[in-house]
């Protein structure tokens, strides 16, 4: 009996970093107050569990870098996005949500690219408010 709580206690502890490792959309962002980022790309990851869009902004008080968190590569993927699709030095506009804790992150929802062409970089059922514009279901 106590080999068998043991190994139940164990394998639980064993799985807290991977229930830990993803959060939700209510955790790290805030719904109500929505961005409007335009800048230049400094940095792009293209990989799994979530894409990150890095940009410099210009405002009133300098250059601050946002990073900027989109969906899965995989659901970018069946969109056209290939890891190839943003460079370094594009001027992009990004509309999203901030972070709670203040720092310059989002949480990425529609991405203009400097072709022009709007494209939902969102997730479909994170918990985030709809995106104006997005219809079939998707946000």
């Amino acid at each position: 009996m106590r080999a068998i709580l043991g190994l139940v206690l164990g394998s639980m502890l064993a799985a807290t970093p991977v229930v830990l490792g993803h959060h939700s959309f209510a955790a790290t962002y805030d719904a109500t107050k929505s961005v409007a980022l335009a800048g230049t790309i400094t940095r792009v990851e293209f990989r799994n569990p979530h894409i990150w869009v890095f940009l410099d902004v210009e405002g009133d008080g300098g250059v601050v870098n946002w990073g900027c968190e989109g969906a899965a590569p995989n659901q970018l993927f069946r969109q056209g996005w290939r890891p190839t699709t943003l460079k370094v030095g594009d001027k992009i506009t990004i509309e999203g949500f901030a972070a709670r804790s203040g720092q310059p992150i989002c949480n990425l929802r529609v991405l203009t690219g400097p072709d022009g062409k709007r494209v939902f970089a969102g997730q479909a059922n994170d918990g985030a408010p709809p995106t104006p514009g997005q219809t079939g279901g998707q946000r």
